[in-house]
């Protein structure tokens, strides 16, 4: 069994509020031990909490972005306190109200997959491969990935993915939906990178309250969803003041003169 380096979960802030997140464990393509899964869920819950932090770039070292829990401590990762939703990475990233913009590399299985499916907007290295190996090897889905993936790319395209292990080509995952962009590996996370960017140039406020009625919407039907919308329109609109509403017009007036980013 490879021992994790040092720093298995790397945590970087920069000065433009972007954070990269990295998952070091590169000699074993790496996959998670369980403390490496209580690091990252720390990192999500520290960065959630920073103020100075705006969005969250999440990716792999080397040729992987995440191959999964590591199996040779299979017991100790399962039977232990997986209930504990401090110390489990999925639950943290999915609490996160900062966006997170996965770059994935390589292969993201099975629990990788899981936390490829708790970001927020997906780029893939061309020679990315999504692989959901639970039914494989007799391990019960527990961070999302039953639920999730149907509602992404459908029931009969999910029940295939999961229920045959088939491998789900960055090309293919791009046309069903689940990756926003697909670039050279050279290009991943410079592409990464533009995201944030572009995610940055808007309204900081304005977006960690997008993100979360997105989120939120997305697990009613469409009428509550709706209603949802509607009831954190009227709180946000009657919370603003005269003065910020004239900094709005002031900023709405100053963006029309420029150019609009481009992604």
């Amino acid at each position: 069994m490879d021992s994790p380096p040092a720093n298995p979960i790397l945590v970087t802030r920069e000065s433009d509020g972007i954070a990269r997140v990295t998952i070091n464990r590169p000699k074993s393509l790496n996959s998670l031990t369980r403390q490496m899964m209580e690091d990252l869920a720390g990192a999500f819950k520290a960065l959630d909490a920073d103020g100075s932090v705006r969005v969250v770039i999440l990716s792999g070292s080397g040729r992987s972005f995440c191959s999964g829990v590591d199996l040779t401590a299979a017991e100790d990762v399962f039977k232990g306190d997986v209930k504990n939703p401090e110390t489990d990475p999925v639950v943290q990233m999915e609490r996160c109200r900062k966006p997170i913009i996965g770059a994935i590399a390589g292969f993201a299985i099975t629990a990788g997959f899981e936390i490829a499916l708790a970001c927020d907007v997906l780029v893939a290295s061309k020679d990315a491969k999504f692989i959901d190996t639970h039914a494989r090897f007799g391990i019960f889905p527990s961070w999302g990935l039953s639920q999730k993936l149907s509602r992404i790319i459908g029931p009969n395209r999910a029940r295939e993915v999961s229920l045959t292990a088939m491998p789900v080509t960055a090309e293919q995952a791009e046309r069903w939906g689940l990756v926003n962009y697909v670039v050279e590996a050279s290009e991943l996370l410079k592409k990464a990178q533009e995201v944030a960017e572009a995610i940055i140039k808007n309204n900081q406020d304005l977006v960690l309250r997008y993100k979360a009625v997105i989120n939120d919407g997305f697990k009613l039907d469409l009428h509550h969803a709706l209603l949802l919308e509607k009831e954190r329109a009227h709180d946000y609109y009657n919370g603003m003041t005269k003065q910020q509403f004239k900094k709005m017009q002031e900023f709405i007036a100053g963006r029309s003169s420029k150019r609009p980013s481009k992604l």
